[in-house]
């Protein structure tokens, strides 16, 4: 599957100039920053703002017009960057209570590693530095629940969805057992995985860093109904 070179896009390459695709390039560019966190303390910032969501007690740090001034005039400086699905109950900044520029966020239907995602997550980790990858799934995903109902896909979608298939696969092989909502529970989890196995087999650059240490990257689920986030750790086979 292959999304990089379609009409719209081949448009878009002609459309900015070299200079001013350098000029995008710098106004997101990091300066050298001493006190940048590490992926431990990036998962305990997500943590401790996840847990004050769910406590109705929010602090909104970086939510302040001058935040909002200092991060256009010196640039991005996201501690972690997040690949999570595009629902809508999903608010990514709001569920880590984390605010301008603090979290470097790809949303796609299905939280899935494609092209145009790992481009953006080689851009978070080599380019923005971020020591922190988290692939976050959540419960009740259409995405997943459509894939492992076997439903009509209309268009761009039936594609989009081809990446969650060997996940789905993988679990009802697996664990011929389940059905229902505990099949599509299980599907869910194993697309999390999925993704990162994605995302570590095709991004040279990513998986580089991850193997230095240089990043980590962990797997979460978030819950619709509550609003937690369950951190997962590591993909299980991450050292193949």
């Amino acid at each position: 599957m292959r999304r990089d070179l379609t009409p719209r896009r081949l448009v878009g390459m002609f459309l900015f100039a070299p200079a001013t695709i350098a000029v995008l390039a710098l106004a997101g560019a990091p300066a050298t920053d001493a006190a940048a966190p590490s992926a431990e303390q990036a998962l305990t910032l997500l943590r401790d703002g996840n847990v004050r969501f769910v406590e109705d007690a929010p602090e909104a740090p970086n939510t302040t017009a001058a935040r909002i001034r200092e991060t256009a005039e010196k640039g991005q400086h996201p501690f972690a960057t997040i690949l999570t699905c595009a629902d809508s109950r999903l608010p990514v900044e709001r569920v880590f209570d984390r605010g301008v520029g603090d979290v470097f966020v790809v949303r796609v239907a299905g939280n899935v590693s494609d092209t145009d995602e790992i481009g953006t997550i080689e851009y978070g980790v080599g380019h923005l530095h971020t020591p922190l990858v988290v692939v976050m799934g959540h419960t009740g995903c259409g995405a997943v629940t459509a894939v492992v109902q076997g439903a009509e896909l209309h268009g761009s979608i039936a594609p989009l969805v081809d990446n969650i298939r060997p996940a789905v696969d993988f679990v009802k092989r697996n664990r011929p057992e389940l059905s229902g909502p505990e099949l599509v529970a299980a599907a869910i989890e194993a697309n999390v995985w999925q993704s990162i196995d994605d995302l570590l087999s095709r991004s040279e650059e990513t998986r580089t860093l991850a193997s230095k240490g240089d990043i980590k990257i962990i797997g979460a689920i978030y819950d619709l109904s509550n609003g937690r986030v369950r951190f997962m750790g590591e993909h299980p086979y991450q050292s193949r």
